[in-house]
């Protein structure tokens, strides 16, 4: 990747340099440093990127850790944040956008630091104010975020998942710790624990403890109301959302925007209350028969979405990720068969692994198996959920949310859940 400068570049790739050209030596690519010199290329520093590049130093960058909720908290600052007026950039799951125009497809949740410099780079040419980012623990241990002064910090929580590549609850939440070491501003979901942060310059969120954002009453059913308790008041937050999780979310949204702007909360809240959610996040693709999409991949995150949706009976579609956590299989069956009526176990992205392997261990952890369909081909167990739901019942396809594809032994095929409901409906599969 080059960033393209005057009538030369910068790049972090030592391949592609030649005379004239820079290299952003990172922690990552110092040990590249001289085959980019062999090659012609100037050695800079972060910094002189920046200021090479004349990224605006007054962006507010907001960093968003934790295991669930990254992605929803963020688009709703960001979509808050322009409905308020501001110019505003964003990056994470669903790729890059600035002020509601994407300037990049999906990737990592965390962008290298280079890649990231680009983004800023743009967002400094369209007078952006903010800069939200999404801060996947990878990230924080590879060090994906050197560079970066972030003007708040938030933590939404920490649940199992990612112990494939941190081993340990204990390392995973090391990590996520060491992101909150500093002074810099940030904003904690107290209810979540699990990790420990510097108190300098830290507001909480809680709905179960005294916080500096609490909530005095709420309804998460069909849709959110709520009443927050802030430092400047009272204030009622609607949203067209689901769920207690999806609270939390907003909550996080609207003090961040508060932090940030010092805006008056009836604004915050009006503006917050136009953000309709995020695609493939308890998205629903039809009402009769009724589906929802979820992103949902963790015992957690299952356990938050299905609660949330418990007033229906449901018939739950879902299979976990080859190549990951193992352990978490058991846990996710039978966190489902405690709210579905029906558990449908299929491939999610198997990667190198036997998908029926995976469906096998998920199995593992359920009791009742007459609630149990297995079947390993994911738009047959789809269309085999649907044609069960005749009398009202939910359908929930969770794990893959708004990807676009299924990786089955290195090859990424396409395939999207909501297109794959739509074509069943119409009679197309």
């Amino acid at each position: 990747m080059k960033i393209k400068f005057q009538n030369t570049f910068i790049t972090d790739n030592s391949n592609e340099c030649q005379n004239g050209a820079y290299f952003m030596q990172i922690d990552a690519n110092m040990k590249f440093a001289d085959s980019a010199l062999k090659n012609g290329a100037k050695i800079i520093s972060i910094d002189e990127a920046k200021k090479m590049l004349n990224i605006n130093k007054n962006i507010k960058i907001v960093g968003i850790t934790g295991t669930n909720g990254k992605t929803t908290t963020a688009a709703a600052i960001y979509s808050t944040l322009l409905d308020l007026g501001f110019k505003c950039g964003l990056s994470g799951t669903r790729g890059a956008f600035i002020n509601d125009c994407r300037i990049d497809e999906k990737g990592l949740t965390t962008s290298s630091v280079f890649k990231t410099i680009g983004y800023l780079y743009e967002a400094s040419k369209e007078d952006c104010e903010f800069f939200i980012m999404e801060v996947s623990s990878h990230a924080i241990a590879q060090n994906r975020i050197q560079g970066l002064n972030f003007a708040l910090k938030i933590f939404t929580n920490l649940t199992q998942d990612h112990l494939d590549y941190h081993k340990t609850m204990e390392e995973y939440a090391r990590v996520k710790s060491s992101f909150f070491k500093d002074d810099t501003p940030k904003l904690i979901n107290k209810d979540a624990g699990g990790i420990t942060y510097n108190e300098t310059n830290a507001r909480t969120y809680a709905l179960k403890q005294i916080a500096t954002y609490s909530v005095l009453a709420y309804s998460v059913k069909g849709a959110i109301d709520a009443l927050l308790r802030t430092p400047d008041g009272e204030i009622q937050i609607e949203s067209p959302l689901v769920g207690e999780f999806n609270l939390y979310n907003l909550m996080a949204a609207f003090a961040a925007v508060k932090i940030l702007t010092n805006y008056d909360n009836k604004k915050i809240a009006e503006a917050l209350a136009n953000f309709g959610g995020v695609e493939g996040r308890v998205q629903i693709v039809s009402r009769n028969p009724y589906v929802v999409v979820d992103f949902a991949h963790t015992p957690d995150g299952i356990e938050k979405v299905l609660n949330a949706l418990k007033d229906h009976e449901l018939i739950a579609v879902f299979g976990a990720g080859g190549d990951r956590d193992k352990t978490k299989r058991p846990k996710m069956g039978a966190i489902v068969e405690h709210f579905a009526k029906t558990a449908i176990i299929t491939s999610d992205n198997p990667r190198s692994e036997d998908p029926n392997v995976i469906i096998d261990e998920i199995e593992s952890g359920m009791r009742e198996k007459n609630k149990i369909i297995k079947i390993e081909n994911r738009a047959e167990a789809i269309k085999k959920a649907i044609s069960l739901a005749k009398n009202g019942e939910m359908v929930v396809i969770l794990g893959k949310g708004d990807e676009t594809y299924q990786e089955i032994k290195g090859v990424k095929h396409h395939f999207n859940d909501k297109e794959c409901v739509l074509e069943i409906l119409n009679g197309a599969k």
